[in-house]
């Protein structure tokens, strides 16, 4: 059994077209403060990231945000920045991302832009050249990640991905079950019904 005590969490630092994602980021803080569990993510207090980490804060719970000093004035405001629990400055990207990586017990991935994607495609590819073995969900809100879906199913098929097993994230639809699913993946069990392994 890998304890789970903190959950970093990729999205989008803007809302996004869809009024659900910034409401499934609001419901996954929730639930995430109501669990004990720490929210390590990037920094930022706009957008979805915002809206994580105001469900966090909100219910309790504890924040650890992660920044690059060149986006501090781009994605957060410096009063929001001095309500976090913990701010981290760095000074490029590779070291936010390593720092996010060394912090966290698994990752969950909402939706997002270019950023949110090659942030979740890395930590797949250490899992994959088996450098960690740490839960990974897509929060597949209203269908988003489908095209991604369909893009690792497409590589495997095409002999591309040859250890499938590590490259396997919990696809979940609903930002209430994240947490839970999660937590079943820590135990090794075999997950809920609201959890859709795909590859």
């Amino acid at each position: 059994m890998t304890e789970i005590r903190s959950i970093c969490v990729y999205c989008g630092s803007s809302s996004g077209v869809d009024r659900s994602f910034e409401l499934a980021a609001a419901q996954l803080g929730r639930t995430m403060a109501e669990n004990g569990l720490r929210l390590v993510y990037g920094g930022g207090t706009k957008g979805l990231m915002g809206a994580v980490s105001r469900g966090v804060m909100e219910g309790g719970g504890k924040v650890c945000g992660i920044i690059p000093r060149f986006l501090m004035h781009k994605e957060a405001t410096e009063e929001a920045l001095g309500s976090l629990d913990e701010l981290i400055i760095t000074e490029d990207m590779h070291e936010r991302k390593h720092a996010m990586f060394e912090r966290a017990d698994a990752f969950v991935t909402l939706p997002g832009g270019i950023g949110t994607l090659e942030e979740v495609i890395e930590i797949m590819t250490w899992a994959q050249l088996g450098r960690h073995t740490k839960p990974i969900v897509l929060a597949n809100i209203d269908g988003f990640w489908n095209p991604l879906i369909a893009l690792l199913d497409h590589m495997r098929e095409a002999g591309f991905i040859h250890t499938a097993h590590r490259v396997q994230p919990l696809v979940i639809d609903r930002a209430e079950d994240i947490v839970p699913a999660i937590v079943a993946a820590a135990n090794g069990a075999a997950g809920e019904a609201a959890v859709i392994e795909r590859l």
